[in-house]
Parts: C-alpha cells; sequence; structure tokens
C-alpha cells in the first residue's frame, strides 16, 4: 500500500502534502572566500535559524545546501537576497537508540530498495535525539519504510522549535 493509496503516515505539512518533508534549499555560489559569510549573513538579524549545511565543493564552484528552521522566510531572504536556489524535499529522521544507529536506518532503506542521495546531520536535537537529513531517490517509499519500522521522522514543524 503506498501513500498515494490513502495509507498516509497521518502527516500533514504547509503545501498540504501527507508527508513530513522537510525543504533543502540548494545555492550555487562562486568557489571565492567570503561568498559562505554573504549568504550565511543574510540570515542575521532575522528569526531563521540555518539547523543544518552542506557544502559540495569543486575547483570553480560550490552547492551549498541549507536545512532552515522557518522554509518560508528563509526562501524569501535567498530570494530578495538575488540567489538563484533550488529547493528539495528530504527526509529527517532522529537516530534511534543503540549502538549503530545508522546501520538501522541504511537497513531498513536498503531493504526497501531505496537509495540514499544526500546525508548530513542536523546541528539541532528536535526531540533531544540527534537527526539526519536524506536525499533519496523514492521519498514516499522511504517515508512510509521509515515510519512503518518506527522511525520518529523530523518535520519542518520540529526545526521551528525554539524559535
Amino acid at each position: 500500500m503506498s501513500i498515494d493509496q490513502g495509507a498516509g503516515t497521518g502527516f500533514s505539512t504547509m503545501r498540504g502534502r501527507n508527508y513530513p518533508a522537510i525543504r533543502q534549499f540548494t545555492v550555487f555560489l562562486e568557489n571565492r572566500v567570503g561568498q559562505l559569510l554573504e549568504v550565511v549573513r543574510r540570515f542575521e538579524g532575522s528569526k531563521v535559524r540555518i539547523v543544518a549545511l552542506s557544502i559540495t565543493d569543486s575547483c570553480e564552484c560550490a552547492f551549498v545546501r541549507f536545512l532552515l528552521s522557518d522554509p518560508e522566510g528563509g526562501r524569501e531572504i535567498l530570494e530578495r537576497a538575488g540567489l538563484a536556489i533550488v529547493e528539495s524535499d528530504l527526509i529527517g529522521v532522529e537516530m534511534p537508540a543503540g549502538p549503530q544507529p545508522l546501520l538501522a536506518i541504511c537497513t531498513a532503506l536498503l531493504q526497501a530498495e531505496v537509495n540514499i542521495i544526500q546525508a548530513y546531520p542536523l546541528f539541532v536535537r528536535p526531540h533531544g535525539s540527534a537527526a539526519v537529513a536524506l536525499m533519496v531517490d523514492n521519498i514516499e517509499m522511504g517515508l512510509e519504510t521509515l515510519s512503518s519500522k518506527g522511525f520518529h521522522m523530523v518535520t519542518e514543524a520540529d526545526l521551528a522549535e525554539g524559535d
């Protein structure tokens, strides 16, 4: 049974979907000293916090990926700065208790034949547990699989806590 068939996880987002995806913003930057600082400073004085960050670097450019405590406010800040941004949906999942929590997550996704494309940790601990952001090749199947195996998802509302 799939989420599209009405067997959703019971979550709802402001964008009207029934799964707890979190939005990632990717910004393309020239690979020059100070470029990242210029982008990060855009959030200064706002209530928008960077709650996760990943940088993929090459000789000429860098892709900076952000998860933000307020995705709508963050998009507005990035757009006002004139930055080209790409939005993507990721899964936020709390690390389960145990000696190898990432192994448990990877095993569950492998059993469902869901491939992890990107992964990086969150700076915040929404429910007191470490958490990771995952881009997968099939987000609906990934969310359904992890939820059915008892993993706790991190939602955009969880990222906003503490504002």
